[in-house]
């Protein structure tokens, strides 16, 4: 269960006011030069400006103005806002299956829900969604309520929306079945070998660690012994979530957490005698997109030395948002600490304050300075230097979690190849044709594909997909191409069909992943899905070799 502590604080903007008791303890001093700055300039406009003026708004404004001159993660939320914030993290809902942000009046796609509508037609994270059924909603100032009641809806109505997609000039168009949105946090979970269990957490929610024992569970049963925690794109989420997940590792009285800043005291988090798997051999998986809960979990395990964390730098994402419930129901999501693993070193990675922009940028200068494809692009000040608690390895501070072992983007290998060829890229990301044709394959077939392969086993060695099912997907691009060019047909041109040798292994084992995926699910998907990269294949490596997993417990990061 979430366990947060609420607090109550009121800005007083009325010149009435006198110094006292403020909600929950909270005292407001009028007497202070910045409150009576503030509550002056209000009541002056409010009595004096030439033309009437909402208040509220302005006060509302004022608090809006404030948060954008501190961290990038001081938010302001409505009191509709704070009705729907926690909907993705806590229950089942109706919708499109997304999470998003606001970021210069253009709404971005921060998460697809594995499993939702949004997912099944394509929709990306990343995607800037420009129209919603024909109305206009980037650059307009429009309120993410009014974004979100544009969005959900009853399961059965459709939503269309228009989207801006990365490295793509026109806008694409969606048309999205809304449904109930799955609220799971573990993604999938199987064996991959006798020994040897896989776990995939895609964020941490209220029902993770119940997700997660039951996976376990079952996992045990087949034989398990040794675990791969795959963290990568997990985002964060609830931290007690992520604090009870660690207990599982740890031993009894293991510090996992602490919490520290300047108006706040010292909180620690430590290992209760409750933890079930502290003996086999543990890899956990994280990226760049691994942040907050993710990077409270994996530097915990990583400065007990109880696992090798495998994979890229995760995003840098270490502070505390605490709750203010302002009078009018609305909230300010206020940092007020930085987490801290065992060793003392700092999650959060550097910022400027009131610079969000460059701060969400930080991913792409990593990629321009070369750290996705070189360890050795990252420089770490003898500052930034801390050992870990038992084998006393030497560890990196300084924003994320750096791993025991790092992964590069293969640039060199067929899948990022093959993936990054236009004619794929226009297939499968810019368009998402494989997602419409797969739909219909599946309408068409689905009967006839789950009598003739009753088990996924069967599946993935007996299926293939045809010569004839790539031509048909090819058809529906040619004939949006011509739609789109205004011409009567389209022939693919000498680059695409070079394009096509390349990546026509990739589309073919795409087709046969989705089928997958709607025939018998995301475990399975996934099956197909991992061994396409090569941080997976890696912790297997690892995870497979004792000599070599205890040898990066000892001697460090390669």
């Amino acid at each position: 269960m979430r366990q947060i502590l609420f607090a109550c604080i009121i800005l007083c903007c009325m010149t009435s006011c006198s110094y006292g008791q403020g909600w929950s303890g909270f005292m407001v001093n009028t007497n202070d030069p910045a409150i009576r700055k503030m509550s002056t300039a209000l009541e002056a406009i409010d009595k004096l400006y030439v033309d009437t003026v909402n208040r509220n708004k302005l006060a509302e404004e004022a608090v809006i103005a404030m948060l954008k001159k501190l961290d990038p993660h001081s938010t302001y939320l409505t009191a509709e806002e704070v009705k729907k914030a926690d909907e993705q993290l806590q229950g089942g809902f109706e919708g499109i299956g997304i999470q998003f942000n606001t970021l210069t009046d253009t709404l971005y796609v921060v998460e697809v829900i594995t499993g939702g509508p949004s997912e099944k037609i394509g929709l990306l994270a990343g995607d800037k969604i420009i129209y919603v059924d024909d109305v206009l909603i980037a650059g307009v100032k429009m309120k993410d309520s009014d974004v979100v009641s544009k969005l959900k809806g009853p399961k059965g109505t459709v939503v269309n929306v228009k989207i801006l997609r990365r490295g793509y000039p026109k806008l694409l168009d969606f048309k999205i079945t809304r449904d109930k949105i799955p609220v799971y946090s573990l993604s999938s979970s199987y064996m991959i070998d006798e020994k040897t269990g896989y776990i995939n957490i895609d964020r941490f929610a209220a029902t993770t660690f119940q997700e997660y024992k039951e996976a376990m569970a079952k996992l045990r049963e087949q034989g398990m012994e040794n675990l791969i925690l795959d963290l990568q794109n997990n985002g964060g989420g609830y931290l007690m979530a992520s604090i009870e997940l660690a207990n599982e590792f740890l031993d009894t009285g293991s510090l996992i957490v602490y919490t520290e800043g300047v108006n706040q005291g010292r909180d620690e988090w430590k290992a209760t005698s409750r933890g079930s798997f502290r003996t086999g051999r543990l890899v956990i998986l994280v990226d760049e997109s691994s942040a907050s809960a993710s990077e409270i979990l994996s530097g915990a395990v990583q400065d007990w030395d109880r696992g090798v964390i495998v994979g890229r730098r995760t995003f840098g994402k270490g502070m505390v948002q605490r709750p203010i419930p302002l009078p009018d129901g609305s909230i300010i999501r206020l940092t007020t600490a930085y987490y801290y693993t065992p060793s003392g070193r700092s999650i959060q990675k550097p910022y400027t304050k009131g610079d969000a922009e460059s701060y969400n940028r930080e991913l792409d200068i990593r990629i321009i300075h070369g750290e996705m494809v070189s360890a050795d692009s990252i420089n770490f000040s003898d500052s930034s230097k801390y050992n870990t608690l038992t084998n006393n390895r030497i560890v990196y501070g300084g924003g994320g979690i750096m791993p025991d072992y790092f992964t590069p983007i293969d640039t060199t290998n067929a899948f990022f190849v093959a993936r990054t060829t236009p004619l794929f890229m226009d297939i499968y990301y810019y368009k998402s044709i494989i997602y419409k044709f797969v739909r219909t394959l599946i309408e068409e077939n689905r009967d006839k594909y789950q009598t003739q392969y009753p088990s996924f086993d069967k599946f993935k060695t007996d299926f293939t997909v045809t010569e004839k099912m790539l031509n048909d997907m090819l058809s529906i691009y040619k004939k949006e191409k011509a739609e789109e060019l205004k011409e009567a047909t389209y022939t693919l041109t000498e680059e695409q069909l070079a394009d096509l040798e390349k990546s026509k292994w990739l589309l073919l084992y795409q087709i046969k992943m989705l089928i997958a995926r709607d025939i018998y699910g995301y475990n399975e998907f996934y099956q197909l899905y991992n061994p396409l990269h090569d941080s997976y294949n890696k912790a297997i490596e690892i995870i497979s070799n004792e000599e070599e997993y205890n040898t990066l417990l000892i001697q460090g990061r390669k």
